[in-house]
């Protein structure tokens, strides 16, 4: 699993013109599901969006998590993440999860999430989503598992 993680101030998800997810001070994570990917990966990755610290202390140091802070988290299903951008002018997905599978994983980390953080919306799997947020610093980091 890959995932974009952002420090946001703000984020949402609006599909057919109706917000689906909206979070205030958090973390806004893209989440790519790869061909090997099992619920494994999807719990590790959670524990890592979970306890990343990238929120500063009071001396302004990146040492507090999401959970720390209690802030929220969106996570945003995002395939092209898992894009081959090496060579040529065109991505190529070979290493993308199929998207029956890609949903499966997303579902089971939707279900993990609702259980390990009170604090979490989600985009949906396979609908054309606007995401909208303001990155605070901005901080972005990639994980992966």
């Amino acid at each position: 699993m890959i995932t974009l993680i952002q420090r946001v101030t703000g984020a949402s998800v609006t599909v057919n013109n109706q917000i689906i997810g909206n979070i205030a001070v958090g973390i806004m994570a893209l989440v790519a599901i790869e061909k090997m990917d099992t619920e494994k990966e999807a719990y590790r990755l959670l524990e890592r969006i979970l306890n990343y610290r990238i929120f500063s202390d009071e001396q302004g140091r990146m040492n507090l998590s999401l959970r720390d802070i209690g802030g929220g988290l969106l996570l945003v299903p995002q395939f092209t993440l898992a894009a081959d951008t090496q060579k040529g002018n065109r991505p190529s997905f070979v290493t993308a999860a199929p998207p029956e599978q890609a949903q499966l994983m997303f579902a089971y980390l939707q279900q993990i999430a609702k259980k390990m953080y009170p604090m979490v919306q989600f985009g949906e799997f396979g609908a054309d989503m606007q995401v909208a947020l303001v990155n605070d610093g901005p901080v972005t980091f990639t994980l992966k598992t």
